[in-house]
């Protein structure tokens, strides 16, 4: 149940619908959109969210699904329910198209069974009944006009009015050049009046010539004559033209009645169709909105994980810029998010996102949320937004909001979402905020869902000390004076009233005396947010920090990790290669040796013989000779005291670092781009010269030479799913700009251009990104994107 009315439009429901009408190919989806409704049954919701997600991973995908006709088939098969009705040919033409369309679609699920089961179950099992087509392709041609053999009468006829017509012709130009030659014909041609060809005559000619008049010029100086002896034979044309009319409907109710039997059949496929059309839809605005599948769950709990709202990121799409995405959760047991903050901070937007994402959902369309949010179903949703006075109905603004409450909490239920926009506001703030108060207890005790937002600090401090309540701040920058639009649970806000008049250069004195009026405990507990939000911001910014530290660590972990495994695994074959070519050499050795030998004996011992043979054997020993690898320099420990600035080497290791700071027997040193705490008794001191030996020693200059010659500025993305595509993208894209190209070659193919959109749209985050271009139309065309760096 939804409340008030005006839900659906206040919380821009109304918009998307709007949205997704735009996507639809016919009126029958049209239709269905504005029907859309939102559901609490799970199987239901379920199902036409699976439906969506399949319909948006074929679009995705650019599957060869082939949708391009749709008209309404329903109220032709309607039409042809009534005995001695017919369709013309226009219908019969629509209706031809739409079936065929019903007919691509069945075969592209066919070839694909179980691929997508949820939009296989809108099939329910028709047959492809292709009589029908063969029906009306026998009487239309391509273009839906009648073919001109359609009947073996309508065939005689179209030859005798093409010959009628030649006799007019030729009859005409005779009489025409006669007039002309008599000088009785005024200047022009031949022209038609009345749908009969005259001939334009002098008024003072036209008892020269035998016929009818049809016509005058406005000026009476020409009038408009059809001769006498074409005018039997211009009857006897219009008369074929009759006979040819009579015939056509003739044929078109016989084709009409051949078809009637199937009217059941035609309903079942304008169904299809209707659903397909609202499903695609769907789709393709979900693919606007970059939305994603969340985890549906029957409880009514929410957890929005990189939520962002749907019309403000379309909005923010046009202008180029990205929204700030939302995180928030509501469960059993932190059931209602109390949100404070800044006015323009986006307290109304993060409330609003909740409620349209929640509707969206129970509407089974996709949401712009991260794939690991999750989503349960609500009975009821309540809504109080804006401003609903009426003088018709003598309601004051606050009025209003107290009908709204008595509502709320009349028909609140453990089921229930509840929504509400500047709490308690709208009267006096001493009467406002207990009231206020008072109806949150009551809807915390009846355990119902929700996310408020506020100014008054009572309502923060009741929410810091009851079970059931959160409160949450939207973040703002002290130092720049901005509100940061991301939502911070667990402390409430300050509305930085001072601050931002301040900011906008309110006079000085209006401003101390608005501090002297709020009174000192006031000013206290504001200036302890705002301490409280500054220190929340540090320790964001150093939690951001470290992450990404953390993250540099793992990453190097797992190099490591990958290069002992490579080590491990090639040991083996080292060591075997190695003992085969020892092998190799002493068996060479031992037959050098007894050939020596034997030439020794053969040779009685000559001294000059047995030099020159122990020569040659002292020459393959040091053709096999293993060289003693050149051991490093050992880092030299210096003795003196280590101080800032010095250069360390970890104990047992070839380690170097640089040190930051000295806190006792600890030292804070820089180990490449990490910061480490070391004790002193870990390390040694060693000099400048040695420490950019080690630096030296550590550098990546050979293996990033490697790379770039084994990197290729092209990468091919043809047959890829998006979400794999725009990974490989991102890979590639950061290895090229570390690298120093100059440009690169994305290759994705034409198909439906989603892919190519998707990755063009996905360019745009890159900052390094200067330009993107087509290939030349010779090369590719638009099947291929060129990025050029800055």
């Amino acid at each position: 149940m939804l409340y008030p009315e005006n839900c659906l439009e206040r919380l821009g429901f109304s918009e998307v619908r709007q949205l997704i009408h735009k996507h639809c190919l016919s009126p029958m989806g049209q239709q269905m959109v504005d029907k859309m409704q939102v559901m609490t049954k799970y199987d239901q919701i379920n199902k036409f969210l699976r439906q969506t997600y399949e319909f948006k991973s074929i679009l995705e995908n650019q599957e060869p699904l082939q949708i391009s006709s749709f008209f309404d088939i329903k109220s032709l098969a309607d039409k042809i329910k009534v005995e001695g009705t017919y369709l013309v040919e226009e219908e019969l033409h629509q209706m031809y198209a739409s079936l065929l369309t019903v007919f691509s679609v069945l075969r592209f699920f066919e070839e694909r069974k179980e691929v997508y089961p949820n939009l296989e179950a809108l099939l329910e099992h028709l047959p492809v009944e292709k009589n029908i087509l063969k029906r009306i392709e026998m009487v239309l041609d391509p273009k839906g006009k009648i073919k001109p053999n359609a009947s073996s009468t309508l065939q005689q006829i179209i030859g005798d009015i093409a010959k009628a017509e030649q006799d007019v012709r030729k009859r005409m130009d005779s009489i025409y050049k006669t007039a002309v030659g008599n000088n009785w014909v005024a200047d022009g041609s031949l022209t038609i009046r009345d749908g009969r060809m005259c001939i334009p005559i002098l008024a003072e000619n036209k008892r020269k010539l035998k016929g009818f008049i049809h016509d005058e010029s406005a000026s009476g100086q020409t009038v408009y004559m059809e001769p006498e002896e074409v005018f039997t034979l211009n009857n006897k044309l219009r008369d074929l033209e009759f006979d040819k009319r009579r015939e056509i409907i003739k044929i078109l109710i016989a084709l009409t009645t051949d078809l009637r039997p199937y009217t059941p059949l035609l309903l079942s496929y304008h169904g299809f169709l209707t659903k397909l059309d609202f499903v695609r839809a769907k789709a393709l605005f979900s693919i606007d909105i970059d939305a994603d599948m969340p985890i549906l769950i029957k409880e009514a709990k929410t957890k929005f994980v990189n939520a962002t709202h749907p019309l403000l990121y379309l909005s923010f799409k046009e202008d180029k810029k990205t929204v700030v995405p939302l995180n928030i959760h509501i469960t059993e047991e932190l059931r209602i998010v109390l949100v404070s903050g800044p006015n323009a901070g986006g307290k109304s937007v993060c409330m609003k996102t909740v409620g349209l994402l929640q509707l969206m959902v129970q509407s089974g369309l996709l949401i712009p949320v991260h794939e690991s949010s999750e989503v349960g179903i609500f009975e009821n949703i309540f809504a109080d937004i804006g401003d609903d006075q009426s003088i018709e109905s003598d309601l004051s603004t606050y009025s209003a909001h107290l009908t709204k409450m008595r509502y709320f909490v009349e028909h609140a239920s453990p089921k229930t979402l509840v929504l509400i926009d500047e709490f308690g506001t709208g009267t006096d703030p001493q009467f406002g905020g207990p009231m206020a108060e008072a109806v949150l207890e009551v809807l915390n005790n009846k355990k119902v869902r929700g996310v408020i937002t506020t100014h008054y600090s009572n309502l923060k401090l009741f929410a810091g000390n009851t079970p059931g309540l959160e409160n949450a701040s939207m973040l703002f920058d002290n130092d720049r004076m901005k509100p940061m639009y991301i939502l911070e649970l667990g402390k409430p806000g300050s509305s930085y009233a001072f601050e931002i008049a301040q900011n906008i250069g309110l006079q000085k004195e209006v401003l101390e005396l608005a501090r002297a009026k709020t009174g000192t405990n006031q000013n206290r507990i504001d200036s302890l947010l705002v301490d409280l939000e500054r220190e929340k911001k540090q320790i964001y910014d150093t939690k951001l920090h470290l992450s990404n530290q953390q993250n540099k660590v793992k990453n190097l972990v797992a190099e490591n990790e990958k290069l002992k495994l490579f080590l491990d695994e090639n040991r083996k074959v080292l060591i075997k290669e190695a003992k085969l070519e020892a092998q190799a050499i002493i068996k060479n050795a031992n037959k050098l040796v007894e050939n020596t030998i034997a030439e020794i004996k053969d040779k009685q011992a000559d001294k000059i013989v047995t030099k020159e043979l122990r020569q040659n054997l002292q020459k393959v020993l040091v053709q096999h000779q293993v060289k003693e690898e050149k051991k490093p320099e050992l880092a030299v420990a210096l003795n003196t005291p280590i101080q800032v600035g010095d250069w360390v080497q970890l104990n047992n290791s070839e380690t170097t670092g640089q040190v930051l700071e000295i806190n006792r027997d600890n030292l804070v040193v820089a180990l490449g781009e990490l910061r480490s705490v070391l004790k002193k008794n870990r390390v040694y001191k060693i000099s400048n010269k040695q420490a950019k030996k080690a630096v030296q020693n550590n550098s990546y200059s050979g293996s990033m030479s490697e790379a770039i010659g084994s990197f290729t500025a092209e990468l091919d993305l043809r047959g890829m799913r998006g979400e794999n595509a725009l990974h490989e993208v991102e890979k590639y894209l950061d290895k090229s700009i570390m690298l120093g190209f100059p440009f690169i070659k994305l290759i994705h193919g034409k198909g439906d251009g989603i892919l190519r959109k998707l990755i063009r749209e996905y360019l745009k985050k890159y900052s390094q990104v200067n330009r993107v271009e087509d290939e030349h139309a010779d090369r590719g065309g638009d099947g291929i994107t060129y990025v050029y760096f800055n």
